[in-house]
């Protein structure tokens, strides 16, 4: 068995967690991938695995080792999948990740017209407001919406400008009142996102004067269509993007509150590892995803 083969098998047994299940996993017997894992142990002159009767497991120089092969290995199914990529019809499995709202409202119908357009390219889409690193959790790419973070391990693509909007029921500011400065703001009900960096402080500027101000959250979620929900119902002042209550401001439903004083916007970010650059149906979602969301987003109905 040549070097790439043994390096192969050593990988799967890290990944199977032992030499029975590789073997099994590659279609081999327990000998050869054994006798694959010695050779390389002695061709590098260290030893890779611990065994012991009922476990195996990496040392540490054979974690190091391991990280470097995946990396290689992975390169190497991307460069293949590159080249069939490369044919008159693009073709491939693309996992994707992005935030449920967004995902739900807007992504979704994207991502079914672009399969529409590209019948040969399979999808895998996950929708979580969690923070994914494409490269750890496997993904094609993420999308992400929030202020940009320099990420050399990634390729980055900024979209489109998000926007955010202060915003409430008619019912609660005829109720209520609305506040007339920012500082009022922590007199009033006001619903907040829980996986803001920010917590319950919202950021505003206006005329170039930034102020962070401090809100009395009597409702707080990680979703932003409850906060949404709540603020139609009249439950209070809420902070969200236009992406998320642009049809409900068009409609008279919700109003703007404060529209002077601007909440920081956001950037709708696709994020990849450097491997998937070459691949055609990667390359070809960033292009529709400028094409679909690009330059005035059809959501951003707030003036």
């Amino acid at each position: 068995m040549d070097k790439f083969a043994a390096i192969t098998a050593f990988t799967c047994v890290v990944e199977e967690n032992g030499f029975a299940a590789a073997a099994r996993h590659m279609g081999l017997s327990r000998s050869q991938v054994n006798k694959a894992v010695i050779n390389l142990e002695d061709q590098l002159g260290i030893q890779l695995l611990v065994r012991t009767t009922r476990h195996v497991s990496p040392t540490p120089s054979g974690r190091a080792f391991y990280e470097k092969c995946r990396a290689i290995l992975d390169d190497l199914t991307e460069a293949e999948r590159s080249v069939k990529d490369s044919g008159d019809t693009p073709a491939g499995t693309l996992k994707i990740n992005a935030p449920l709202s967004f995902g739900v409202r807007h992504f979704s119908p994207a991502l079914i017209d672009f399969m529409k357009r590209y019948p040969d390219i399979t999808t895998e889409l996950d929708l979580s407001d969690r923070f994914v690193d494409p490269v750890t959790d496997g993904y094609d790419m993420t999308i992400r919406i929030g202020v940009p973070q320099p990420m050399p391990s990634l390729i980055d693509h900024e979209i489109v400008e998000m926007k955010r909007v202060l915003c409430a029921a008619p019912s609660y500011v005829k109720e209520q009142g609305a506040p007339e400065t920012p500082e009022e703001l922590a007199t009033f009900s006001c619903l907040h996102y829980g996986n803001l960096a920010t917590g319950n402080t919202w950021p505003l500027a206006h005329d170039g004067i930034s102020k962070n101000v401090r809100i009395n959250g009597t409702l707080c979620s990680n979703n932003g269509d409850v906060l949404r929900d709540g603020a139609v119902a009249g439950l209070g002042i809420a902070l969200l993007p236009t992406f998320i209550v642009g049809k409900e401001l068009q409609a008279g439903q919700l109003v703007t509150v404060l529209p002077d004083w601007k909440p920081t916007t956001l950037q709708l970010c696709l994020l990849y590892p450097p491997n998937r650059h070459l691949a055609a149906r990667v390359r070809l979602l960033v292009e529709f995803m400028y094409e679909r969301f690009g330059g005035q987003p059809y959501w951003d109905l707030v003036k």
